[in-house]
């Protein structure tokens, strides 16, 4: 569990968290010399009954909040800290709506410096703190008045801790597994080291992990937590990880450790965004902001359904980035003006890896079944890649699939075809154009037994997963037969006028008359039209005529005698030249060479260094 301070400049979050820790945070030379808090701070601390939490000590001060932003998104509880001698002031308000905007519902507020005023004065500043609470997450919060340097309230202070801690649900283990980076930098004898919050899941020695955005590869060497060696860094902690394998400008404040393939950068997502009360901003879309969302930080476009986005107002939103960010459905983020450096707003994410870049801005259910099937309806015929889902629907593996089997178990859910997902009035769609398809190919060739596979595979250009499917479908509904990779109508038979029997008759005749030299496709074309083909196919399923080669099919009795003359002229287990195969086959080598082409892959002659040997067994 992470607990992070925030508040106004010099109003003694640092002192606050030695007095509980014994941790002095600031460790920076310039931080010492100033006596501010620049670069995060951690440091363990221990609450009863619920063990080690990690403290995050974030600045106060304006120039900071963005390295404030780094600490805080992550964090499960927070501690307000408000001076008694300064009461609530600008940081205050803005480090409160962060909290607020971050969705963290749960902390405590410290009343430092108590010793330093009156008591009626340290009841006003109170009463000015509950006001300040008022509609935000930490409006019930517990406000305990502390003096650090002599320890004053700090033990009140730890119990209200604990118990806010205790309220806040323990994160899934076995979630994906992601830490935001918020320090990189190099130890003499193990390399790089990143440390960070482990949003979710368990990261353990010896694993692979990506580095995102950029995707670049690494072996996790060791793990610490809270400067201790471990095992594994399990979520809700801070953990600094030695990666073997990468380089420190390969890292930095910003990037991702994931181990899952299916996390994935982009430079686009749909979110709901709102805007805060108080700033008299309209954001249009060409309105530059700073985006933050865990350690990363950068710039964005945002363009909203209806308009622009005004203060007080909360939208769906398409977002656009400068720079790849990486993100989960359900992460909050915090949005600041370009200039003046000011907190504006923030939002959820609904959609991390849209479509497409220009997706349409929409608001999506909250709900993870409902949202599965607005996603698969948007992704119409190509599907949902199952392996994403965790990252779309913002819920861990196992709850992905308590959502598939919940659909599979709606009769107007969506439906899981292999490894994707389809919305079932796209399966619908799919089916009745397949049908559709092959009634208009009977149509248009009354001859032909039925659709080749891949024309309609072509034709329909859906995945093979659907495409099976709805075949499967058919099939069984009997409305479509798939026969020799032909897909036809199930009652469907040829059906020949009297004029296309009579062709037919004479095609088969001449082809039979003709003997071992028949005519070519072409040459029938030329003679008797552009219906000869279709015949022709017909005459070979009728086993009539075979096709040798691809523009002749001979009469079948022809074949036969060929095959019957060549086993009763030639000596088993002899090789003949073509030459010599002339002398029963009796056609000329324009003819002869196709044909023996012909009887090689029929098995009735074998191809040898020295020739031809005739098999006298079918």
């Amino acid at each position: 569990m992470i607990l992070g301070t925030a508040g106004h400049i010099d109003h003694g979050k640092t002192r606050l968290v030695r007095a509980l820790t014994g941790v002095d945070t600031d460790r920076l030379p310039e931080e010492k010399r100033r006596g501010i808090t620049i670069e995060l701070g951690f440091a363990p601390l221990e609450l009863d009954g619920v063990g080690t939490v990690g403290v995050v000590d974030v600045p106060g001060h304006e120039a900071f909040v963005r390295t404030m932003l780094a600490g805080a998104t992550g964090v499960d509880l927070a501690l307000l800290v408000v001076a008694a001698d300064e009461g609530v002031m600008p940081q205050t308000r803005e480090h409160l709506a962060i909290l607020s905007l971050l969705g963290i519902s749960g902390g405590v507020v410290a009343i430092t410096k108590s010793d330093l005023v009156e008591p009626d004065w340290l009841a006003l500043v109170t009463e000015d703190v509950r006001a300040a609470l008022r509609g935000s997450p930490l409006e019930s919060a517990p406000i305990i008045g502390v003096s650090a340097p002599g320890g004053t309230g700090i033990d009140a202070l730890r119990t209200a801790l604990a118990r806010a801690a205790r309220e806040v649900g323990a994160r899934d283990p076995d979630d994906l597994f992601r830490l935001p980076v918020d320090r990189a930098f190099t130890v003499k004898g193990t390399g790089t080291v990143v440390t960070g919050t482990v949003w979710s899941g368990t990261l353990r020695r010896d694993e692979t992990v990506r580095i995102l955005p950029g995707d670049r590869t690494a072996r996790v060497r060791g793990i610490q937590q809270h400067g201790n060696p471990a095992e594994a860094a399990v979520p809700g902690s801070r953990a600094a990880v030695a990666l073997a394998g990468i380089e420190l400008s390969d890292v930095a404040r910003g990037c991702v450790v994931v181990t899952d393939p299916s996390w994935s950068e982009t430079r686009v997502l749909r979110a709901d965004v709102a805007l805060l009360d108080e700033r008299e901003l309209v954001l249009r879309p060409r309105t530059r902001v700073r985006f933050h969302l865990g350690t990363a930080d950068v710039g964005a476009r945002i363009v909203t359904a209806g308009g622009p986005l005004a203060g007080g107002s909360r939208k769906p939103a398409r977002l656009l980035f400068d720079a790849p960010v990486v993100a989960r459905a359900g992460d909050r983020f915090v949005l600041r003006s370009a200039s003046p450096l000011l907190t504006i707003g923030g939002g959820v994410v609904t959609d991390p890896l849209p479509t497409h870049r220009r997706v349409r801005p929409r608001e999506l259910p909250a709900n993870p079944g409902e949202r599965l099937e607005a996603l698969a309806l948007e992704s119409a015929r190509a599907g949902l890649d199952i392996g994403g889902l965790s990252i779309r629907l913002g819920v861990s593996p196992r709850r992905v699939k308590d959502v598939l089997s919940a659909a599979a178990a709606d009769p107007r859910g969506a439906v899981r075809l292999g490894n994707r997902v389809y919305a079932r009035p796209v399966v619908a769609d799919s089916l009745a154009r397949l049908t559709g398809l092959v009634a208009d190919y009977h149509r248009r060739h009354p001859l032909e037994m039925g659709m080749p596979l891949a024309a309609v595979r072509a034709e329909l250009a859906d995945g093979p997963d659907l495409m099976d499917e709805v075949l499967r479908m058919a099939g069984a509904a009997g409305e479509l037969a798939l026969e020799g990779g032909l897909v036809r109508k199930s009652e469907w038979s040829t059906r020949l006028t009297a004029e296309q029997e009579k062709l037919r008759a004479t095609i088969a005749a001449e082809l039979r008359e003709a003997g071992r030299e028949p005519p070519s496709t072409a040459e029938l074309v030329t003679r008797h039209g552009d219906g000869v083909p279709a015949l022709l196919r017909l005459l070979e399923r009728e086993g009539r005529v075979i096709q040798v080669e691809e523009e002749r099919f001979y009469d079948a009795g022809v074949v036969r005698d060929i095959v019957e003359s060549l086993r009763a002229g030639t000596k088993a287990g002899r090789a003949y030249a073509p030459t010599e195969l002339r002398e029963w086959i009796g056609n000329s080598r324009k003819y002869l060479m196709p044909l023996l082409g012909y009887l090689d892959r029929v098995g009735v002659t074998e191809r040898h260094e020295a020739g031809r040997v005739v098999r006298m067994t079918a």
